[in-house]
């Protein structure tokens, strides 16, 4: 449960980042509002055009009475209603990520830069870094179906169904919402996708706090635009945390050379290594002055 806890911090560590760096909540928002507005307009084409479809799609009725041709032709209008929806809410973080990569890569490494820096900026072209986006995606995406399909079917069990499997669901949405929303940092941080996994599911109580306060943040309507760009800090802080980046020049040991703070160790050259008088010539080294020639050595001439 601790790292449970710390997990929904990070959460809300994340939107509080945003809010105290409005500029970059405002430009996290723009792949979201763009996700939001093909998608609303998606739907409404399904719905508006529901009735042919299921008309296209159950020719064999056509032969029946109008009662029945009509329930199975609305029963099909609105599960097709339905997985289109559902097919959108477990798209769209994707969807969003996809149209918003180079801002959420910005918005990352801005979170990284003002925690303390992080890994360099992978030197890749935008159109690779977008195919290894949506592969990773897809590849999530198809776990989540599948996750998706067993508990659809465990949810027409008595009792477990209608207890055990939401809960389920939602711990699932959280865990794979994580995966995405971690990609961008820890892929800075040289992890293949196998790897993210494993290293997602050594943390899972923590992965798991954090996603599933996120997938029930998104099922409030409209929240998802806004809290997308606090969701992508908090996970790039949740990276942080479980694969920490050491930046390069950092003092690892604490102590010799220069400290944090730059400056030279003024204890680092022993005053006393130099003798002080070694540099003063001996004054008695010199020549000596009863060395030179004795007056007396040569008798004086007697005139």
């Amino acid at each position: 449960m601790r790292d449970f806890g710390a997990g929904l911090r990070f959460l809300f560590n994340g939107q509080r980042w945003v809010a105290r760096h409005g500029r970059w909540w405002g430009f996290g928002m723009i792949p979201a509002l763009i996700a939001l507005v093909g998608y609303v307009a998606a739907l409404v084409v399904l719905v508006v055009y529901a009735g042919d479809l299921a008309e296209w799609a159950t020719p064999f009725a056509d032969g029946w009475s109008e009662l029945w041709r009509d329930v199975v032709r609305t029963v099909v209008a609105v599960v097709a209603v339905g997985a289109g929806g559902l097919l959108a809410m477990l798209t769209f973080t994707m969807a969003t990520l996809l149209i918003g990569e180079p801002f959420y890569e910005s918005l990352s490494a801005k979170v990284e830069e003002t925690e303390g820096g992080g890994p360099p900026e992978l030197d890749l072209p935008l159109w690779r870094e977008l195919w290894v986006a949506a592969r990773d995606s897809l590849a999530v995406l198809l776990r989540a179906v599948a996750f998706g399909i067993v508990l659809f079917l465990c949810g027409f069990i008595p009792v477990v169904g209608q207890t055990v499997v939401p809960v389920l669901a939602v711990c699932v949405s959280g865990f794979y919402l994580t995966v995405e929303l971690t990609g961008t940092p820890l892929q800075k941080r040289g992890l293949s996708q196998k790897e993210r996994l494993r290293l997602l599911r050594s943390r899972l109580s923590m992965t798991l706090g954090f996603g599933t306060g996120l997938t029930l943040l998104f099922l409030v309507p409209g929240v998802t635009v806004l809290a997308m760009p606090g969701a992508v800090a908090g996970a790039t802080l949740l990276a942080r945390e479980v694969s920490p980046y050491e930046v390069e020049g950092a003092d690892e040991d604490g102590d010799g050379g220069e400290g944090d703070s730059g400056r030279p160790n003024p204890y680092q050259q022993d005053p006393y290594q130099s003798n002080p008088y070694q540099q003063d010539p001996n004054p008695y080294q010199g020549g000596n002055p009863y060395q030179g020639g004795n007056p007396y050595a040569v008798d004086p001439q007697i005139g």
